[in-house]
Order: C-alpha cells, then structure tokens, then sequence
C-alpha cells in the first residue's frame, strides 16, 4: 500500500509530507483547493506524462516520491525484475520534472526509464474517476478482468505457452517448405556442388597452413641453389684445394735451404687447406639439412591453388568453404529427406494446435459461465447506485476460427442505461457519472481478483448525493476491508466512512516583511472535532450551522 507521499514545488504545492494507513482515507475541500494537483503529483510518481508546466513558478523543478509497502512475491516487484532492478524493502518511486520539460524517474534511488516507472506504477495504484486514466474501462483490460474473476488466468498464462510452441512448430514447417522448394529449384547445381566440394574436402585454415608451408619450401628452394653454388666453388673443377698442394710440395721440397720463413708459409698453407676442407664439409651438411622433395612443393601449390579457384568460383573466402559445403551437404539432406522431416514437422504443429484449440475452448466455456456470473453480480450492485434501471452485459465475441494467444474470445463490456435502449459499449453509453459508478461496481464485485494494492477514487460521486453517495461510501468502505483506497469526495456520506481524513486547502504565502507574494495548497489530516466541522462545512456549506454539526456527528456514528 501506499505509505508515504512528499512533493516539492509542484504547482501550488511548494512542501507536502503525508503519511496514509490502511483502509479508506479521503480528501476534502473546497471547489480549486488543489485536489486535483494532488492526484496530478502522485500520477507523476507512477509514471504519468510530465509536463513544465508542473513545476511550481519560481522554481526550476519538481519532485514527487511516492513510497509502498508491498510484500516480496508482489507483482510490483516481479515487473520490476523484468527490467533487471531488483528491489528489496520498501518501494520508492520518485519523478523529478524539470521546468524545461524534461523529466527524470528513479527505483529506490536506481534511475529507471520512463517504461520502467509507468509499469511498476501500474501494479502498484489504479485511479479511478471521470476524467482519470481509466484502465478498467479500456476494452484491452476486459478480457483480463474477467479471466481474473473466473480464477482462471493461469490457465490463460498456459495457454498462451501453447499459442507460442504451436506457432513455433508452424514456423518451422515454412521455413522447411522454404528449403526444400529451393533445394528442388537448385537441385542439379547443388549435387554438383556438393560432390565437387566433397571432393575437394576442405579444412578450416587450410589456405593459411598451406601458404605458410609454401612460403617456408620456397625460401628453402633459393636458399639451396646458393648452398650448392658455394659448394661446387670449393669442391668442383674451380676449387683451390689442387693448387694450394702443389704450391706446398713445391715449398716443402725447399723447405732445407729456406729456413724458418718458408716453414711459416708451408704451415698457413696447411692450415687453409684444413679450413677449405671443413668449409666444404659444411656446405654438404647444410645441403643435407635444406634439401627437400620438389614434388611436395609441387602438391602444396596445387592444393592451395585448388582451394583459391573453388572460393572464387562460389564467391566465398578460402576459409568459408567448409561451412559452404556442410550448407549444400544440409540442402542436399533436405532435398533427399525433406519430404519425410517435413511429414513430422507438420504433425508436430498439428498436435501443438490440437492441444491449444483444447485448452482455449474450456477456457472459453469457463469465460462464459464467469461472464453470466459477473453480470449478476454487478447487476446487484447498481439499484443502490441509482443505476436500477441498467444493464450491464459481458459481451463475448468468439471465433474458433481466431485462434490468439489468449484464446478465441474477444471480451469487451456493454452498457445499458435506459430501458429499450441497445445496449453498446460502457465507454460510449455511459455518462460520466455513470461511468465512474458502474466502474465502482465493477471494484467492488473484482476487489479480491488481483486488484493493485492501492486504489483512487478522484470525485466519483460528482452529482449525487443522499442515499447513492451513502451506497458509494459503504461500496468504498467495503472495498477499504481488502486494499487501500484513497477517495476525493464532496460527499460528507463517503467522508464520514473514513477511517483516515485529510483536508485540502488554499492559503495565502507571506514574505518576511509579512506582505502576501503567493498562495500554497496545503493538505493536513484531521483529528476528530475538526473532522466533524469538515463534514457539517460539507453538509452546509459556508456557514456550518449547529444542526449541520449534530447531523455530522450523526453521520460519524453511524
């Protein structure tokens, strides 16, 4: 329920704390007082548009919170996940309107969307009255509203799992006839397709594999042919080696009578003749090392060129061929056994709509027997909302042939006020004061079907008085026993009933020099005597007589 409500700058309101308990509470007060930018302020808090227009003069924006107690499993809380904010404790809803218009929404402290606010919002308070946003009274909701009295919309919610998985199986049938109509279509181009690419058994990061393993054998190639022209130098027809022995022995024949430098010259020459001959053992290891198979280059090159002529014939990159091929592979599959997949697919979707189309029609045979029960009900709630002569019809509109998640019947509630008239649809027939009072029927005789937590009643006995503002008060009072409701009334009938009462005023501003610059709405609840002066003022008018004082008191006692 709604616990507490604060408002800054907001129009007339410049400061406003009030705290509400449960049961009926209800706002009085002269005709301009302000009512009506109370419910404006706490629609704000719910999500409401937001206007500049708002904000109180002077001020460069307003700010409303609103603050419920609602237990854990609430649905509040559970749209309120749905839009991953969890909240824990109380819940704060707060709106900040700037004078500029934009707007600001925040969940205990979490900025939220717009979205966010209005549907946590909605779970949380339903206004009523004839000017009000009137959910109730939106052909959309009757449908829900009567699954709710039947105590059947878990089986509508089970339903509409169905509707799903039936659309879900038809869906794969189209997209089954799809593939096969253009697998027969391509059919020859996708054997042979599939047959080259088959053949050609392509691998995931095969190009780069085998261009890297090319790159390696041809760098390996250039790096051989150089290997061995070193090698033919030192050890082919060129080689130094014969000349270097001949020019030795020669020396060494002389070696006697040239003393120690000739032997110097015979060693270094020994000592080049080594290197020569290790350089040469060298360049034949290395050419052990780089020699490779030509042919295997040879292979690599063509695979790689296979594999490049295969992606540019079926337009694809190199590494997408293997996912082009299982693609014609699945396509051939589909074309070769679709008929029979096909076959299950469209039993599968068969049995899901069997399935729902049985569960739909109980639930509309349920909606009926709800529908007649609730016109009943409702019909014995209007004579003492000077409504006795009218009509109320649950008109079932359904069509077996129409099958929606929610079933085959479309509901929408039908009005008639006069006897002999045709009776048509509550948002055309009723006037608005009927509106708000058949609407008050339809909570009172709904209150314990998932009603929101908070209800608000803004003026619904507009235009009557005496006994049906005392049947409007006891129909509130009676709603009060099972959620909150919050009424602004000028009935002192429904005034009387309440268990909290607030009063709604205008007055005039001082600056500090003690001169009037603005006037504030101010609300502030009532003790006991100034209630009974609030309720004689209601039954009087300006000057509160003492008979209207003892008919207050009346009033209050009973």
């Amino acid at each position: 329920m709604l616990i507490g409500l604060s408002i800054r700058d907001i129009v007339l309101i410049d400061r406003l704390d009030l705290s509400f308990a449960e049961g009926l509470s209800v706002l009085t007060g002269e005709t301009g007082a302000g009512k009506s930018i109370l419910l404006d302020s706490l629609s704000l808090a719910l999500g409401a548009r937001g206007d500049g227009a708002l904000v109180r003069q002077g001020a460069s924006q307003g700010q409303v919170t609103a603050i419920f107690d609602v237990g854990p499993d609430h649905p509040a809380r559970r749209v309120a996940r749905g839009f991953e904010i969890d909240l824990d404790g109380d819940m704060i809803l707060r709106r900040i309107q700037m004078a500029d218009g934009r707007s600001r929404a925040f969940l205990n402290d979490a900025a939220v969307s717009m979205q966010a606010l209005r549907a946590v919002g909605l779970a949380l308070v339903e206004i009523h009255g004839q000017h009000a946003d009137r959910a109730m009274i939106d052909p959309a909701t009757h449908r829900a509203l009567v699954d709710g009295f039947a105590g059947i919309s878990g089986d509508v919610e089970a339903l509409g799992r169905m509707h799903a998985e039936w659309r879900a199986a038809e869906k794969a049938v189209s997209e089954a006839r799809l593939r096969i109509e253009a697998a027969r279509k391509e059919a020859d181009f996708l054997r042979h397709a599939a047959a080259e690419l088959d053949a050609l058994g392509p691998e995931p990061g095969e190009e780069a594999a085998l261009a890297e393993k090319r790159q390696t054998m041809m760098q390996a190639e250039k790096a051989m042919a150089d290997i061995r022209d070193a090698n033919d130098l030192l050890s082919g027809e060129g080689s130094p080696s014969p000349v270097l022995v001949s020019v030795m022995r020669r020396l060494e024949r002389r070696r006697d009578g040239a003393g120690e430098a000739l032997a110097g010259a015979i060693t270094a020459i020994e000592s080049a003749l080594t290197a020569l001959d290790e350089a040469q053992y060298g360049l034949e290891a290395a050419l052990r090392d780089a020699e490779f198979d030509p042919r295997e280059l040879e292979r690599v090159e063509e695979r790689l060129f296979a594999l490049r002529a295969a992606a540019r014939k079926y337009h694809v990159p190199v590494d997408d061929l293997p996912a082009l091929a299982a693609k014609y592979a699945g396509d051939l599959d589909a074309l070769d056994h679709g008929e029979a997949q096909l076959a299950a697919l469209e039993q599968r979707a068969r049995e899901a709509e069997a399935l729902a189309r049985a569960k739909a029609s109980h639930i509309s045979d349920i909606r009926r027997n709800a529908a007649a029960a609730l016109d009943e009900a409702i019909a014995a709630e209007l004579p003492p909302l000077k409504l006795d002569r009218a009509r109320f019809i649950t008109e079932i509109d359904s069509d077996p042939t129409r099958l929606e998640a929610t079933g085959f019947d479309r509901i929408e509630f039908h009005v008639a006020t006069n006897p002999g008239s045709r009776p048509g649809p509550m948002m055309k027939i009723a006037s608005g004061g009927e509106l708000a009072r058949f609407m008050l029927a339809l909570k009172v005789v709904l209150a314990d079907r998932g009603s929101a937590p908070t209800l608000v009643f803004d003026e619904i006995d507009t235009g009557v008085g005496g006994a049906v503002a005392d049947a409007i008060g006891a129909r509130l009072k009676r709603l009060a026993d099972g959620v909150q409701v919050l009424a602004v009334t000028h009935a002192p009938q429904v005034a009387a009933r309440a268990a909290m009462h607030f009063h709604i005023a205008k007055g005039d501003v001082a600056n500090e020099d003690g001169a009037v610059n603005r006037v504030a709405t101010r609300v502030a609840p009532l003790d006991a005597p100034a209630r009974r002066e609030e309720i004689a003022r209601m039954l009087s008018g300006a000057a509160i007589t003492d008979e209207a004082r003892a008919a207050a008191s009346r009033l209050l006692e009973a």
